[in-house]
């Protein structure tokens, strides 16, 4: 009967650098350990006995096989997107386990400190505190500032709280959204002018992350350089490398966002399918009464918050007017339709081109008013975007209430309002 021995990795796969284990414990206590995986065999005459298969050196051996592949997997993505896009190749960063894993390993290729990676950071003014210290923590480990961006027209949380309300997350989720997450990720992406953006998007965060690649082809190219990892992997690394996580892990939060809708897990569920993520959103649902997954920011053309302004065609028919100029346009003796927009909606996106059409047979004004929320608000009543409005000669303003927003019922309302 033949022994069956551990084989040695390919002379190919370097191993894993160990480094002395930070102070702080790099993974959550008591966090369950891989289990062995039984290996179905077809019926043999002679099968192995028990103590000739070493079942636990066999997975031990696997599992660093598999660490080392996925690791210069995702070593050479990141090389990748460097070399194809100098200078313009973005991470934002939420400080979760798989970040942190990003970042150690964007520190290992050199690309924190040289700064051919920016880091860009969203301080939703809902962070645990714990996170605000560990970013002040992991800037310090690698030498890098991260770029921090916040809701327009706000650097605290008092001047957050009077210009969009301390409960704007409860009354409109949607809105709440768009204001911390949407907008300023799309800021911090054109900011930073990247072509590129990584994100620690995987595979088994379920949901709609269940299938994506390591690449997704855009106007801004997406880079997930741990598609093919599981949540176990990037624990796993870390210890590996001695490096540590998120403070939070070691109390029961498997994942952390907000601080208002993000609670501890028990550990036994942290590795099932889709675990990670099954203490965020707590007691959200989406408009349409379905349960909240996503914060909104990876959800389909939230990237394109700030590729370019809405109606800015060369030969756009649709004038323009800033908000501290609306209250003058809305006397100046002229009817014209009015379309208070965000660029950043999806549903002024989805406005666009009807309105553009319908500017070529009325006079149509677009005013921008998500930076200037109190003023819009003040003027014409606008709490949300796009609010349309028709204004006759004689200066009175009607509201278009409609959710059908095409260019015959646009119009429809439009003359019948003047």
């Amino acid at each position: 009967m033949l022994a069956f021995v551990p084989l040695a990795a390919p002379s190919s796969t370097r191993a894993l650098p160990r480094r002395a284990v930070a102070s702080r414990s790099s993974v959550p206590n008591a966090l369950p350990r891989r289990a062995a995986v039984p290996v179905a065999t077809a019926a043999a005459p002679a099968a192995p006995t028990s103590t000739a298969v070493d079942v636990p050196a066999l997975n031990a051996a696997a599992t660093s096989a598999r660490l080392v592949h996925l690791e210069e997997q995702a070593m050479s993505a990141l090389s990748t997107a460097v070399e194809a896009f100098p200078g313009a190749v973005t991470f934002p960063c939420a400080l979760i386990a798989g970040d942190v894993v990003i970042l150690d390993l964007l520190h290992r290729l050199g690309y924190l400190e040289s700064g051919k990676v920016k880091v860009g950071f969203i301080d939703t003014f809902h962070l645990f505190q714990e996170t605000l210290d560990f970013l002040a923590e992991v800037e310090s480990r690698y030498n890098f500032k991260a770029f921090q961006f916040k809701a327009v027209g706000c650097d605290t949380k008092a001047e957050y709280d009077a210009k969009y309300g301390a409960n704007l997350w409860k009354e409109d989720i949607e809105e709440y959204d768009r204001v911390c997450k949407v907008e300023p990720f799309g800021r911090l992406l054109s900011t930073l002018k990247t072509s590129c953006m990584i994100n620690g998007r995987r595979r088994d965060h379920g949901n709609e992350r269940a299938h994506i690649g390591v690449w997704e082809d855009g106007k801004s190219v997406k880079l997930q350089p741990l598609a093919y990892w599981e949540f176990r992997d990037c624990f796993d690394y870390l210890e590996a490398r001695g490096v540590s996580a998120h403070p939070l892990h070691d109390q029961g939060y498997p994942s952390i966002g907000d601080a208002k809708d993000t609670v501890p897990v028990p550990k036994e569920k942290w590795f099932e399918y889709a675990g990670e993520r099954s203490g965020r959103f707590q007691g959200l649902v989406n408009k349409d009464g379905s349960t909240k997954t996503e914060c909104g920011i990876h959800v389909d053309g939230a990237e394109k918050t700030f590729d370019r302004d809405l109606w800015d065609a060369a030969d756009s028919k649709v004038a323009t007017v800033t908000p501290a100029g609306l209250s003058a346009a809305l006397k100046d003796g002229e009817s014209k339709l009015v379309v208070v927009y965000a660029p950043w909606c999806k549903f002024c996106q989805a406005l666009e081109p009807a309105v553009a059409e319908l500017a070529g047979s009325v006079s149509v004004v677009k005013c921008r008013g998500d930076e200037e929320r109190a003023l819009m608000e003040d003027v014409l009543g606008v709490k949300s975007f796009p609010s349309i409005y028709a204004v006759a000669a004689d200066g009175k303003v009607s509201k278009y209430e409609s959710e059908e927003r095409g260019v015959t019922q646009l119009k429809a309302f439009y003359e019948a309002s003047i």
